[in-house]
């Protein structure tokens, strides 16, 4: 790959290599990450990079569209099947995007939005003051409950059954565990919202079967197509059949232009490979060292929020470890683990500071590290915790770390070689 740049512009070239490295010899352990595959690659790139189009399949605005027509309703048809929904639209550039779509397809500047709040597992798209959506409709919050660090289902009905909200949202970017969306579908019916799901940390978790899903009860399906889907960089929206044209507008021409056929055709390809028995064995091992990952972090005394995991994502408390979770974040990454500082709900600390971090089990789980690994893995964070800032330590945590990796490569051998 990457031959021709190699030679035009060998700065650049440079800079990508040497992220290639940096992966290839890095635990990434951000919850948001994940590898794509050779194929969606391949596909990002690809010659439907040339080709501009805008509206839908049979019905575009510029002539010689009859190929994209092609690789876009595949797609559609991939989609809905695999996550057995009645309309998709892949045209939406991330989760961000589709969220977006769905607000351009439903509400009027004004209409009140309730939504789970940032500190307590939500997502910047979700009403936080600092996305200008804020500016546009009434967000109100619901949270977590205080002892379990679970979603109050109660408290999200006494705030739907008082405000009356048009719309309802689940899911969010750092709750770790699963989502009752029968309850927050009547809950929604009965305040008379439609309701959302927001599914973009989770999409592959889903898509394998390995954990619940939200389609058949909720109204809207959002979602990125990286994380857990482990596919490019872009999105997808599911939705009932009653809402598809209300969504088709409220994409385009309500929040995208032109199509990315490229992303398309590598999300093409990646709703497919979702579909095979190879990813879901991939991820029912993320789910297992997520699992593990906890088991043993407690065991060294750090404290996991909510007690547990049910997906990818693991929520650890450090304030037992006398850290915080920009100091752990540092020293890890000076070790060669990524993870992300990240709030805990109710945190004491600022956003930029936090008690916490969140780690994803996805990456390395695709690498090919199982619970043996992970084991590993808790102890040098262990290790790491016991002194963040000794340069020493965290020297001879490196190169426990990188003896680890170094046994699971990235990509097959050979396959950025000419």
């Amino acid at each position: 790959m990457l031959k021709a740049t190699r030679v035009s512009d060998p700065e650049v070239y440079s800079i990508v290599a040497d992220e290639l490295s940096r992966q290839e010899h890095n635990i990434e352990m951000i919850a948001s990450e994940s590898t794509a595959p050779l194929e969606v690659l391949e596909l990002s790139g690809c010659i439907f990079t040339n080709k501009t189009t805008e509206g839908y399949p049979g019905a575009r605005f510029q002539a010689g569209s009859q190929v994209a027509d092609r690789i876009e309703n595949l797609g559609i048809e991939r989609a809905k099947k695999i996550f057995g929904a009645e309309h998709a639209n892949l045209q939406v550039y991330s989760g961000s995007t589709a969220n977006y779509s769905v607000y351009s397809a439903i509400l009027n500047p004004g209409d009140t939005v309730l939504s789970m709040r940032l500190d307590q597992g939500g997502h910047l798209t979700h009403g936080s003051p600092v996305n200008f959506l804020s500016k546009v409709y009434n967000y109100i919050f619901y949270g977590v409950d205080p002892k379990t660090e679970q979603i109050d289902y109660d408290g999200v009905e006494s705030i739907a059954a008082e405000n009356k909200p048009k719309l309802i949202i689940a899911g969010g970017s750092s709750y770790p565990r699963l989502i009752d969306y029968e309850r927050m579908s009547k809950i929604a019916k009965k305040a008379d919202a439609y309701f959302m799901v927001d599914m973009a940390h989770i999409a592959g978790l889903v898509a394998a079967g390995v954990i619940p899903s939200p389609v058949p009860y909720a109204d809207f399906v959002t979602s990125s197509t990286t994380k857990t889907f482990c596919g490019p960089r872009s999105g997808i929206v599911l939705c009932k059949a009653e809402h598809a044209k209300k969504l088709d507008k409220g994409v385009f021409p309500g929040a995208v232009g032109s199509i990315h056929l490229n992303t398309v055709a590598a999300k093409t390809f990646s709703l497919r490979y979702v579909a095979t028995p190879e990813f879901r064995k991939i991820m029912e091992q993320v789910v297992i060292n997520a699992k593990k990952l906890a088991e043993e972090l407690t065991s060294y005394g750090f404290r996991i929020v909510s007690g547990g995991t049910d997906n990818h994502i693991v929520l650890v408390d450090l304030r037992p470890k006398g850290a915080t979770g920009k100091i752990f974040q540092n020293a890890l990454e000076k070790v060669g683990i990524t993870v992300n500082k990240n709030m805990i709900p109710f945190d004491p600390e600022s956003p930029f500071v936090t008690s916490g971090v969140r780690i994803g089990l996805t990456s390395i789980s695709q690498r090919g590290l199982k619970e043996p690994e992970v084991i590993e893995i808790a102890a040098i964070m262990n290790q790491v915790a016991k002194a963040p800032e000794n340069l020493a330590n965290l020297e001879a945590c490196k190169i426990k770390a990188e003896e680890l990796i170094a046994k699971f490569p990235l990509y097959p051998v050979g396959s950025f070689e000419d």
